[in-house]
């Protein structure tokens, strides 16, 4: 009997502090995606992980730092995960761009998540997950597992 393998729940893949990794972050998003075989939500995916990507290089990516964009399938939907290690967490605010507004209108979901150090802003796509979003702790030992050297292996893009 050949067994199908089931392709990952979860990628993600660190981007240096540049605004030509944000191309570069919508490439892997929709690379993942196309692994996946996902087509629905794609385009309001692919523009979240614009935003959310130029957020994270002009509010949050210190200078040598790196930003990590995560995406996350699961039982009907897409969870979309930008992680940086800048002060603050995201909001809408008057006066502010629309970058936050555009995710908030196309995804069915959004929110900050502080982290030690930094944030991760989230949106979702679809049915809400069972841990949305994952709690806080869990980004605390996921960084501090990543900072170590263990846990998922770094991607860095230039």
């Amino acid at each position: 009997m050949i067994q199908e393998i089931e392709p990952a729940r979860m990628r993600d893949r660190y981007f240096t502090r540049s605004r030509q990794t944000v191309p570069a972050a919508r490439q892997f998003a929709a690379e993942t995606l196309d692994v996946w075989g996902v087509t629905q939500h794609r385009d309001d995916l692919l523009l979240c992980v614009s935003e959310l990507a130029g957020n994270a290089l002009r509010h949050g990516v210190p200078p040598g730092r790196y930003y990590r964009v995560r995406l996350r399938r699961y039982e009907g939907g897409l969870r979309l995960e930008v992680h940086d290690s800048g002060p603050g967490l995201s909001r809408t605010r008057i006066g502010d761009g629309y970058g936050l507004r555009i995710v908030e209108a196309v995804s069915d979901r959004w929110g900050a998540v502080p982290r030690q150090p930094g944030k991760s802003v989230w949106c979702e796509f679809g049915a809400p997950s069972k841990v949305s979003p994952p709690p806080a702790w869990q980004f605390l030992l996921e960084s501090a597992d990543l900072e170590a050297g263990r846990g998922h292996v770094r991607e860095l893009i230039e």
